[in-house]
């Protein structure tokens, strides 16, 4: 999960880092500061981010400015207003923010916003990748399976495949708690897009054969079932 948080009060930056650091047990995140909000829209414009919690009144652009620039951006950001005036909650219905904490921030409210958010976050979690120059957004909910290729990787989905310089072995360790198998040396499957087993062979959607390595089959099978009793209601 990467965070941001904005506000020209060093200390509140800080204690608002702090206490979010304890708040994010078992959690893959990376928190970034910022008391400029130029700065945090240069940097979003880069690499968005999944929350932003934004001091409403700054000197160089507002908080509802700045969520403004930041929603024309992306449409799936959680945006948390932090502020000591209450009335500047009906100007941000137009930014769809999620939520208004004043400071002090209530530890218990913040609680809620950082469960909220990590259950949504979960759901749809994505992933950057840039080919031929262009950075493009991959839902992790469309990727059937990716392909290691020398020192490239194929990423095939359900709308279509890419192809960049990567190692597969990088997305296995930073999608292993996703829902993500390595079957084979060159394979990386999604356990939510498998059809059946067959043999020594696994049956993808869109009738896709991929081959499981024998010292994998096992292994496989045990992460299936317990993916699917992780995923049942």
């Amino acid at each position: 999960m990467r965070i941001a948080i904005c506000d020209d009060e060093e200390r509140y930056r800080i204690e608002l880092k702090t206490v979010l650091e304890k708040l994010l047990i078992n959690v893959d995140f990376n928190i970034d500061t910022f008391d400029d909000g130029n700065r945090l829209t240069e940097a979003f414009a880069k690499a968005p981010y999944d929350l932003v919690f934004l001091d409403i009144e700054m000197p160089a652009i507002d908080g509802i400015t700045l969520a403004k620039k930041i929603r024309s951006v992306s449409e799936n950001v959680f945006i948390v207003f932090l502020t000591g005036h209450i009335e500047y909650a009906l100007e941000g219905y137009e930014v769809n923010a999620l939520r208004y904490l004043t400071k002090p921030v209530d530890i218990n409210k913040l609680k809620d916003v950082i469960n909220y958010v990590r259950e949504k976050h979960g759901s749809e979690k994505q992933i950057i990748i840039k080919e031929d120059g262009e950075e493009i957004i991959i839902d992790i909910n469309d990727v059937i399976y990716m392909e290691s290729m020398n020192q490239n990787v194929r990423i095939v989905t359900c709308r279509g495949e890419h192809t960049i310089r990567y190692n597969i072995s990088d997305f296995e360790n930073s999608l292993k708690n996703e829902g993500f198998f390595r079957i084979h040396r060159g394979y990386l499957i999604s356990l939510s897009k498998v059809k059946k087993l067959v043999k020594n062979d696994v049956i993808m959607d869109g009738d896709i054969t991929l081959p499981v390595s024998r010292s994998n089959t096992r292994a496989l099978k045990e992460a299936l079932y317990a993916y699917v009793e992780g995923t049942a209601f």
